[in-house]
């Protein structure tokens, strides 16, 4: 699975960072180079933290290429500390103080905010479905995101706490991301984390996309515009044509033309049933109704009616 992939790179880049801080406590006259690139390995975790999380949270998740520019921070950090030489990073003068302190500072803050946007990610998605409505694998999937962004802010926090005057000691960061990272593992083993990915959401979000294009169709009546489309539509959703015609044929049966023309047909016989309408042309019912042509609607009309529209409104002003 892909979720398990950059779950993979995220322990691995986080023990790239682990790293720097136990060769920084133990080593002396550590090379900028490390240390630089240590702390830009946390501008990794951040980006891949979010698409791992919207990986566990989507039946269908879509990997933009846009997604690449959230590295750029990484790459940017990464390539200048080619260049910081021992001699000037030790001088430890009013300009490599600031510099060292912004930098820091922005990584730490680039990783608290990717924390925040997967916790809000994860909790939005919650919203979605009522607690009693969750599958096993759904309560899950929950559980350990929860606990794995939990995690990831006590170690963010145990950093953060460190830098600030020396509130603990440096050792500390690298010990409490080993006993969080333990802990995490035996509840990914316990709750069989890697089995589950977005796909236990598959079926609700069906429901809930066909909602919303019911609504679309129902509620707001797009289907009275002639040039309405399955791209149009798909568009108006967020959704492929692909992924939105599959879930008009789940729930109704019928594909994209069928599932239009069938609320088509129930407003030309709302207005082919009312005798103040008799003075209209069925031509003028059949646009009036989203039909773009006569002979599409007659077609339509006999195949979900049986009848012609002119027999249907002669039966009608009858009774």
């Amino acid at each position: 699975m892909r979720t398990n992939f950059i779950l993979g790179l995220i322990l691995v880049f986080m023990a790239f960072r682990i790293g720097k801080s136990v060769m920084l406590y133990f080593g002396d006259g550590l090379e900028p180079l490390f240390i630089f690139a240590g702390l830009a390995f946390l501008l990794l975790i951040g980006p891949l933290l979010r698409w791992y999380v919207l990986g566990m949270t989507r039946p269908e998740p879509a990997f933009h290429k846009k997604f690449l520019l959230e590295l750029v921070p990484f790459g940017l950090i990464f390539l200048s500390s080619l260049f910081i030489s021992k001699e000037w990073f030790e001088t430890r003068d009013t300009t490599v103080i600031i510099v060292f302190a912004s930098i820091l500072l922005f990584i730490y803050m680039h990783l608290a905010f990717y924390i925040f946007l997967s916790w809000w990610i994860v909790k939005s998605k919650q919203k979605e479905y009522q607690k009693e409505d969750l599958t096993k694998s759904q309560k899950a999937l929950f559980d350990w995101l929860h606990m794995m962004l939990l995690g990831f802010g006590v170690i963010w926090i145990s950093y953060v706490l460190n830098i600030l005057e020396g509130a603990v000691p440096y050792v500390i960061g690298p010990i409490v991301y080993s006993v969080v990272i333990y802990f995490l593992s035996f509840k990914a083993f316990q709750l069989k984390v890697l089995e589950l990915d977005g796909r236990v959401f598959q079926v609700n979000d069906n429901a809930l996309l066909f909602d919303r294009i019911a609504k679309l169709v129902q509620d707001e009546k797009i289907y009275l515009e002639s040039d309405i489309s399955l791209s149009r539509l798909s568009d108006l959703i967020g959704q492929s044509t692909q992924k939105t015609s599959a879930v008009i044929n789940q729930y109704v049966k019928r594909n994209f033309n069928d599932f239009i023309n069938y609320y088509r047909i129930q407003e030309s016989k709302k207005l082919l049933s009312k005798a103040a309408n008799d003075k209209y042309t069925i031509a003028s019912i059949a646009f009036d109704s989203g039909f773009s042509s006569l002979s599409s609607f007659n077609s339509a009309f006999k195949k979900f009616e049986g009848i012609t529209p002119s027999e249907f409104r002669k039966q009608s002003l009858r009774h």
